[in-house]
């Protein structure tokens, strides 16, 4: 199980919505977190 940066919930790998920033890959629990994350991703990787 990952972490969805934005919410916090927990979420598959197998999730249908990720991102990758800096080399390495988030997942997220819909399309409206992984939205926030591609605005500002310094925000949540911190």
């Amino acid at each position: 199980m990952m972490i969805d940066p934005v919410c916090g919930m927990k979420v598959d790998k197998n999730a249908r919505y990720r991102s990758s920033y800096n080399g390495k890959e988030y997942y997220f629990c819909s399309e409206h977190c992984k939205i926030e994350f591609d605005k500002n991703p310094i925000k949540y990787t911190r």
